[in-house]
């Protein structure tokens, strides 16, 4: 099953946690990128007809909704099986939301990342409870009901009780599909940065400890699989059949197609990326060049493992795999990080907590 990815790079504010190229943008670039976006889609060759859209960022929700149906016009395959907006709560309206499901958009991600109040003020989040509650009612009364929620663990000033309370609103709202990040320090956004920089600012000295951070993690696993959540990939959670079509893509090795900046892609052989900025995906469309940056050949024999490991299911293995790596093998299941049923392979319950440390033996293997 193939698919596409749109990345829309525009933010209304760039949120303290937020690793990734997005954020406010110089007055005007908006409607030029909808072009580079447009001319880039037009000039793919398909050689696949696509069944699953993302549309991530940034937000994605903001998008103008003419030049929004510009571009789904010019992909392939409607309607497809599954079409996802990211959304920021706070950003829906009705008109937007009634055009959405017209154009074809069945499915929508809302970053939440928390409930409470304080840790939403102190990351850059304008929306409270209420708003998603509201959000929520708005894309039922449209016919969406396959929406995901996501959740950061790890967030400034968040404790045992404030965790609880955003599971409780889970178990109010009742979402088909949550996802739980781990908040990751790295110098890709500014809270992480302050951190390794040894600062104060953004609350960076108010984070939970690694331990407590961990606990959250494994409280909102129990908690969710309660609730008929249960996990399907190391972040994600769905109720039965509601896990989502295009991101499994991704740790089933499936070819999808990425366009805008700081896109990948991968046609079931080579690997792409376009270049990471704005600024540079805009200068190479007005010169016309292509947006991509990197070429690479893929290794799916060694990408399985540390993409389909990733997955409750896991892999199954071939004869020669078992061979293969049978040391790093034997020694994980010793430790208790991996289990074997039949000719499957898995982590447990503590092997995704560790699951970096085995997915780099794989790796290096």
């Amino acid at each position: 099953m193939a698919g596409v990815y749109l990345s829309f790079p525009f933010c209304s504010q760039k949120c303290s946690f937020c690793n990734f190229a997005s954020g406010v943008q110089p007055s005007g670039t908006e409607a030029e990128y909808y072009q580079a976006l447009l001319a880039e889609i037009r000039s793919h060759e398909w050689r696949w007809t696509p069944e699953t859209i993302y549309l991530g960022g940034g937000t994605p929700s903001q998008m103008d909704l003419a030049s929004l149906e510009t571009i789904l016009a010019a992909i392939p395959g409607k309607p497809w099986r599954e079409a996802t907006i990211e959304a920021a709560p706070g950003s829906l309206t009705e008109e937007r939301v009634a055009v959405w499901s017209q154009l074809g958009i069945n499915r929508v991600s809302l970053g939440v990342q928390s409930f409470v109040q304080k840790e939403l003020a102190k990351t850059g989040r304008k929306h409270n409870s209420g708003v998603v509650a509201s959000d929520v009612a708005m894309l039922r009364r449209h016919g969406i009901d396959n929406f995901n929620i996501d959740l950061i663990a790890g967030l400034p000033f968040q404790t045992r009780e404030s965790w609880n309370e955003s599971l409780d609103w889970i178990e109010r709202l009742q979402p088909p599909h949550v996802s739980v990040y781990l908040f990751e320090i790295d110098e890709d956004s500014r809270l992480g940065l302050e951190i390794l920089n040894n600062g104060s600012r953004y609350s960076a000295r108010d984070l939970p400890n690694e331990d407590l951070t961990t606990e959250l993690y494994e409280t909102a696993v129990d908690r969710l699989a309660a609730l008929g959540i249960p996990r399907y990939e190391i972040s994600n959670f769905a109720a039965p059949g509601r896990e989502s079509l295009h991101n499994l893509k991704y740790w089933l090795l499936q070819p999808y197609a990425g366009f805008g900046a700081d896109a990948h892609s991968f046609d079931g052989v080579d690997r792409a990326s376009n270049v990471e900025s704005l600024s540079d995906y805009l200068d190479r469309w007005r010169k016309g060049l292509s947006p991509a940056a990197e070429h690479s050949r893929a290794h799916p024999e060694e990408e399985r493992f540390f993409v389909g490991l990733r997955l409750t299911a896991g892999i199954e293995l071939n004869q020669d795999e078992w061979r293969r790596h049978d040391k790093s093998i034997n020694r994980f299941l010793e430790a208790g990080l991996l289990e074997r049923s039949g000719s499957r392979l898995r982590l447990t319950r503590q092997g995704v907590l560790l699951s970096n440390e085995v997915f780099q033996e794989f790796v290096n293997s």
